[in-house]
């Protein structure tokens, strides 16, 4: 694949940004283009390796990297285009949103720089776009069966659209104002520009894909009523319920869950809100507590909203600082230290660190937050070739407090939201407290399928892509009887 040669003749094209002064004014997305030769001398660096981890290992939905990444270096970009649109429903998201699993198990990256297969992907699909070869693809002939999907984010969206295209009637049923779920309302638009995510749907509403938003099913809609009018229903939740901090303190105002921030800020940005009615960032000192993604988009997106300061804590400890180019860990993800855009704008960022109250004064607004360092310690001895389970430790004296005028609990999902829906269909959940589904993605009741983070858990968006892309599949084998 690519030029046998080409991975010792070219460097590694990284991703560029617009300057973070400029960048920091609006909520524009921060990548740049770039130019299709440069992309081709990217593609070249394919190796042909044999065993391509980057889809076997790598990648979720198996894309056929090697094959798209072939097609750019020899300039064929409608094969390209072909190629990439036989796995994925939506490139252009996971172009721009996924942390490229696929680049980390890239077998080039054993001992130099992956391909920049994230930014191959994406100039992919946007030539594409651009070209007008993306188009509607409506079923060969119609089933005569009816198929509710609930909740619109990536799982779902995925499910809707090859159930249609199978030829079932497709209703989606979102409780949002919005369809997109976590695509339109948990990431920034400096991440993911909406106009990207709505270009995407008028195709799926030419292909026959009816959307029904501010519907909540248990209460809207009964799930009396779904069984009687629908053939199959799939569950695409998401995992909807927030990890919480039960600490002292925490029931003063001006402590947010972070999806509760990003649901307000993105519903500004697209003015379905006006910034009065929001929880605003204006002038005010900013916790950030937690730091995976969520974390990050919190601080990007109170940076732009003119926040004094932003501090983002980590209760576990800092990863190793890897200024290698190759993958340490190779073919698997590498625990190392990553910033992402956001960071570069400015943060303070903090680790090992444990929050233990929150104080305020005489009205109920935050004003304090008392935190201390941690050492993760063994807390018990693991047995044979298994290293024991750590355990936060409070290092003596190391008591500190910052001045916060709003907080941001970015924690993670504990799992599916139970009320109403989940309750009401009596379906078993796993240990985790999420949907329980066979190897056919079927809930313990006939004909209730579930994908996606409200059955796996809280994931990546192109597992979530896969998960909707399987779920369909199953789902239909079910209507068809085979």
């Amino acid at each position: 694949m690519g030029k046998p040669t080409g991975f010792m003749e070219y460097a590694r094209l990284n991703s560029r940004y617009r300057p973070v002064e400029e960048r920091i004014q609006d909520n524009r997305e921060v990548s740049l283009p770039v130019e299709e030769q440069e992309l081709s001398r990217e593609g070249a660096r394919c190796m042909d390796c044999g065993t391509p981890f980057c889809h076997s290992f790598g990648c979720p939905l198996i894309n056929l990297i090697p094959e798209w990444n072939d097609a750019v270096y020899k300039n064929r970009w409608y094969e390209a285009w072909r190629r990439l649109d036989l796995t994925n429903n939506f490139p252009e998201i996971t172009g721009r949103v996924c942390p490229a699993p696929c680049e980390a198990s890239c077998t080039l990256a054993i001992n130099s720089s992956p391909v920049s297969i994230k930014e191959i992907e994406r100039a992919i699909i946007e030539k594409a776009f651009r070209e007008g070869w993306v188009e509607p693809l409506k079923p060969a002939r119609e089933t005569g069966k009816r198929v509710a999907v609930i909740g619109s984010g990536p799982a779902g969206l995925a499910a809707a659209q090859v159930l249609r295209r199978r030829g079932h009637q497709v209703i989606l049923f979102e409780k949002a104002d919005r369809i997109g779920g976590i695509l339109r309302y948990g990431i920034p638009d400096f991440k993911l520009e909406k106009s990207v995510l709505d270009r995407r749907l008028e195709q799926m509403a030419v292909e026959g894909v009816e959307f029904e938003t501010e519907v909540v099913i248990g209460e809207d809609l009964s799930v009396r009523y779904l069984r009687r009018r629908f053939n199959a229903i799939v569950l695409a939740l998401g995992a909807g319920k927030p990890r919480d901090l039960p600490v002292s303190g925490r029931g003063y105002e001006g402590i947010h869950f972070a999806m509760e921030y990003l649901t307000q800020s993105n519903k500004v940005v697209a003015g379905d809100l006006e910034k009065e009615e929001v929880i605003s960032a204006f002038n005010k000192r900013v916790l950030v507590i937690g730091g995976g993604d969520t974390g990050a988009d919190c601080v990007g997106t109170a940076i732009r909203r003119q926040a004094r300061s932003v501090t983002q804590v980590e209760i576990l400890p800092k990863p190793r600082e890897w200024k290698e180019p190759w993958n340490p860990e190779w073919p698997f993800w590498p625990n190392i230290l990553r910033s992402s855009t956001s960071h570069a704008e400015g943060c303070r960022r903090l680790w090992s660190i444990n929050t233990v109250q929150f104080t305020g004064g005489y009205d109920p607004w935050v004003q304090k937050a008392y935190l201390n360092e941690v050492e993760w310690q063994p807390q018990e001895q693991g047995s044979a070739g298994v290293a024991p389970r750590l355990r936060p430790v409070e290092v003596p004296g190391s008591e500190f407090e910052l001045e916060v005028d709003l907080v941001l609990l970015a924690l993670g999902f504990v799992h599916v939201d139970h009320r109403p829906l989940v309750e009401d269909l009596s379906i078993a959940l796993d240990e985790r407290g999420n949907i329980a589904v066979d190897e056919q993605y079927q809930t313990s009741a006939e004909g209730i399928f579930a994908a996606g983070d409200c059955h796996s858990g809280a994931s990546l968006v192109v597992r979530a892509i896969d998960h909707g892309r399987r779920a369909a599949s199953a789902v239909d084998a079910y209507l068809q009887g085979n």
